[in-house]
């Protein structure tokens, strides 16, 4: 109690920044990602042109998700920024690779590296599944399409990596679709194009009376994370 007699959470104020979404930047910036390494692995980006590719990553498309990712921590959104900035990184790990490797060479450290990556990245899909069930979608195809790549990687035929080149473009697909629908949700507080939220994150369109409940247990509201 205070010592005017009322409780300390009446005197309690939560102050939150108003921020944009980074979701639709990194969705967009996520697919034009894809499609380069899609491109390369198909070939229809020739192999001389490795180099190309490993600079488009690491100066369009790292960047974009770098921001996509500060401001998804900042919105306390931490399963979307945790994603984000796991993707973030691995575009430049991937064009640092491209920079550096000899063109249509492989790597068994990479593969094993895509390996490890893919894992994070299902057991992330497992836990989008109970608010973002289309994000668990997109995560899962990028998952199988760096096992393939990483089979191809560790001694695969080159028929994986093509295979793999084909999940690339639907994920590029995919990642314009959620990259449009966010934005447009984003802009109309409603969802016109379908990303099938259920739970708390379908809440979180319906006001404060559904969130207030739990904000003072979220990320940079409670004392220890």
């Amino acid at each position: 109690m205070s010592t005017d007699g009322r409780r300390h959470e009446d005197h309690t104020r939560i102050f939150l920044r108003p921020i944009g979404s980074g979701l639709p930047l990194g969705f967009f910036a996520f697919g034009i990602g894809m499609l380069l390494l899609g491109c390369t692995a198909i070939g229809w980006i020739p192999v001389s042109e490795q180099k190309d590719v490993g600079m488009l990553l690491m100066s369009f498309v790292f960047p974009l998700e770098l921001v996509a990712t500060i401001v998804a921590f900042l919105a306390r959104d931490t399963v979307g920024a945790t994603t984000l900035g796991l993707f973030t990184t691995s575009w430049l790990a991937l064009g640092w690779m491209d920079l550096e490797s000899p063109p249509g060479s492989t790597s068994v450290t990479l593969g094993i590296y895509l390996f490890g990556f893919a894992t994070a990245v299902l057991l992330i899909a497992a836990m989008s599944t109970l608010g973002k069930p289309f994000f668990s979608i997109v995560l899962t195809v990028a998952a199988t399409r760096m096992v393939l790549s990483g089979a191809y990687e560790v001694g695969g035929s080159h028929g994986l990596y093509r295979v793999s080149g084909g999940f690339g473009l639907a994920l590029a697909a995919l990642a314009m679709y959620g990259g449009t629908a966010l934005g447009l949700e984003d802009a109309l507080h409603r969802d016109l194009l379908p990303l099938f939220r259920r739970g708390k994150a379908d809440e979180a369109f319906h006001g404060f009376e559904a969130q207030l409940e739990r904000i003072e247990a979220e990320p940079g509201v409670r004392q220890q994370l």
